[in-house]
């Protein structure tokens, strides 16, 4: 059975998301909710169920764009409508697949009209059907980059506006969106995260009684779906009900100067950029007093909104841990309610608002607890036995942060002692040095791979560069290409009409040209001759800016750590730079030099991920000092291996990280052997004045000259 008709008060736990949800179901200004959280949480579920509890609406019959006949929209291309009537029905549920086009999500022009009757006509996309309903986008951080921009820019604005082949068309396009994603799958950049008005966290409950709960009445749904919706009917229409007068009441609450310069502080205190964090929490604690029957925007609601609208906000870059100090989230309300000139209301009788003044779920939402004591967490509470909608306040505990991995010691081994002494033990870890932002590196050629930022490729998205013959399906049409083909044609086929007679080997497919995203593997070097604490430091703050160029450029990582008698495959090739930063952390030192191992395993790695995705170029770097010990003939093996990734045709660099005043040039030998571009960590530096502009381009081109 599908989950969409699972009743959304049945739904056990999961505080924030609900939470979250239903705020943007009374407010849609707010900005639409991001939940993030790993695979098997509901989050599905509970988004789809809750478009059921929306209110119904009124359309213009006829209209393609969904137009409230009491206020149509004056410029929309179905139009003009005139005041009045309409039909009712329930508010949509559209769902964005991952795999859409961005035709299908703006609208385009109607080929077949455009074609057979010679006249511009727009073929709406989702955007429309979403108008005044749900938009639902699952795993957005595998949706495209430019189709997660348009999405945002539309939701923000309120109105589409396409301009596609000669059409230009703007239309009203205001709805609830959602999107959910799985952080261990990559990460959304922040300047896309700051557009997503709440962002919520969701993890399945660790306590054995309420994950029993979750498992029987999933059971008690599979077995008997109608039965199951029958029961919960009552709660459904109560919640329906609820978001209703909250609707109603919003325009009512007011938001006193004192409450909106907390707002302003909280803001400030935490360094958010822009004003969007101020506008959002602000309509996220009116929205909140509005769920709670009140007319007055509290401390508490402010406190709550903070949390669920700054802690995205924060992130200046993929590595910086999500969350917010609720200390001095604390400190600084307190510290400007003292300087309030707007004193708060005292909380009004027991019957206030459709659950009292406590806000749904039994005292967990706004106006629990004192100024002094914030609620009690919500995280970990099960749904109570007896069916009814819980819907407490964000999770409050304070925020954790891993303990830092402790770090190598200055002189590991003696001065002067020759490179490897001491290389029989395991070191610890050795944290990172500060990113910095590197020069691009690029795969030589024209790919075809999946849409990013760092190499040439032909793209479904980019400029147009020419039109060809369509290769199986249809997918973007040259319009002129085809007009020029089919025009000399017409007499021939008898055209008496104003319409185009087109035959389908008149049709021409665009090609276009724009960047796609790679596959970058990191093959590292953590032996003993790496591990001298500055050196590995270096080292790994190359690496972690790497990370974040791949992260912005929209590319796969993987990482192959070699020390010791073996090669390692660290982090198999993922889209989650987070996690490749988490392994790079925690990455021991030590041992000798298996440099031939560590190549042979980037081979292997790179042939089986070839088989998964042939249409992902590989970069691979290497960074290393270049030197092989261990076992026998080191420097022979990793020659012979070098050799065999160079026939591979594998574009490659390595970084040089020997230092010192004197060298003995193994890297650079190393990449001879790859033919691959040398670089040293000076050079890889963007801001370096002394290095030269170098890619992997380049670089074989000159080699293919020579």
């Amino acid at each position: 059975m599908s989950s969409a008709s699972y009743p959304f008060t049945a739904i056990v736990g999961m505080a924030d998301m609900r939470l979250g949800l239903l705020l943007n179901a009374v407010s849609p200004a707010i900005g639409g909710v991001l939940i993030r959280g790993e695979k098997g949480t509901a989050k599905s579920t509970m988004v789809r169920a809750l478009s059921a509890l929306l209110p119904g609406i009124r359309t213009v019959p006829g209209c393609r764009f969904s137009c409230d006949p009491a206020a149509p929209d004056p410029g929309c291309p179905d139009g003009p409508h005139e005041s009045g009537g309409g039909a009712s029905r329930p508010a949509r549920l559209v769902e964005l697949p991952v795999g859409a086009s961005e035709d299908r999500l703006v609208g385009a022009l109607d080929l077949e009209r455009a074609l057979a009757e010679g006249v511009k006509a727009y073929q709406p996309g989702l955007l429309a059907d979403a108008h005044r309903g749900v938009l639902y986008v699952d795993e957005v951080n595998l949706l495209h980059d430019h189709l997660v921009d348009l999405l945002l820019d539309a939701a923000a604005m309120g109105a589409s506006h396409v301009e596609r082949e000669g059409v230009s068309v703007r239309h009203a396009a205001r709805f609830l969106l959602v999107g959910t994603m799985n952080p261990e799958e990559g990460e959304l950049r922040p300047q896309l995260l700051d557009r997503f008005g709440l962002t919520v966290e969701v993890a399945a409950s660790r306590d054995p009684d309420e994950r029993v709960d979750v498992v029987r009445r999933r059971l008690a749904y599979d077995e008997d779906p109608a039965g199951f919706r029958a029961r919960w009917a009552a709660e459904e229409d109560a919640l329906r009900q609820r978001i209703a007068a909250a609707r109603d009441l919003l325009p009512g609450v007011r938001l006193g100067d004192g409450t909106l310069r907390q707002i302003a502080a909280v803001c400030a205190a935490f360094e958010v950029d822009g004003m969007r964090a101020d506008i959002v929490t602000a309509r996220t604690a009116t929205a909140l007093a509005a769920w709670a029957g009140r007319t007055e925007v509290t401390t508490e609601d402010v406190r709550q909104a903070a949390l669920l609208a700054l802690p995205h906000r924060r992130r200046r870059n993929p590595f910086d841990a999500p969350g917010l100090d609720e200390e001095l989230l604390d400190e600084t309300l307190r510290r400007f309610a003292e300087e309030d000139p707007d004193p708060e209301p005292e909380p009004d009788g027991p019957d206030d608002g459709p659950e009292g003044p406590d806000g749904p779920g039994g005292g967990r939402g706004p106006g629990d607890g004192t100024p002094d004591q914030p609620p009690a967490p919500a995280d970990g509470q099960a749904a109570a036995d007896h069916p009814g909608p819980s819907v407490p306040g964000p999770r409050t505990g304070a925020d954790t942060a891993p303990e830092a991995e402790p770090r190598a010691e200055e002189g590991d081994a003696p001065a002067g002692a020759p490179a490897g002494a001491g290389d029989g033990a395991e070191r610890p870890a050795v944290g990172a040095a500060e990113p910095f932002r590197i020069r691009r590196l690029d795969v030589p050629g024209l790919g075809e791979g999946a849409a990013g930022r760092r190499s040439r490729a032909r793209t479904a998205q980019g400029r147009t560069t020419g039109a060809r013959l369509p290769h199986g399906t249809l997918s973007a049409l040259h319009l002129n290409a085809t007009v020029q083909a089919a025009a000399p044609h017409q007499r021939a086929r008898g055209r008496s009409g104003p319409g185009l007679l087109v035959r389908r080997q008149d049709l021409r497919e665009a090609v276009r040209e724009g960047r796609e995203g790679n596959l970058v593997l990191f093959v590292v070097d953590a032996s003993g001759s790496m591990a001298a604490r500055r050196r590995m430091g270096a080292v790994k703050g190359a690496v972690l800016s790497l990370l974040l160029d791949a992260y912005q450029r929209r590319d796969k990582v993987g990482m192959v750590s070699f020390r010791g008698a073996d090669a390692e495959l660290a982090l198999p090739p993922t889209s989650s730079v987070d996690a490749a930063a988490a392994r790079l952390e925690r990455l021991p030192t030590g041992g000798r030099t298996p440099l031939a191992a560590g190549l042979l395993k980037a081979r292997e790695t790179l042939r089986v991920e070839r088989l998964r995705d042939p249409s992902r170029r590989p970069l691979l770097v290497v960074v290393t000092d270049g030197r092989a010990t261990g076992g026998p003939a080191p420097v022979d093996r990793a020659s012979r291996a070098a050799a065999l990734l160079a026939d591979d045709r594998v574009a490659s660099v390595v970084v040089d990280c020997e230092e010192g005043p004197v060298r003995l040039g193994l890297a650079a030998r190393l990449a001879h052997e790859l033919r691959a571009t040398p670089i040293t960590l000076d050079e890889l530096r963007a801001d370096s004045v002394t290095a030269l502009v170098r890619d992997v381009r380049t670089a074989q081109q000159t080699r293919r000259a020579a």
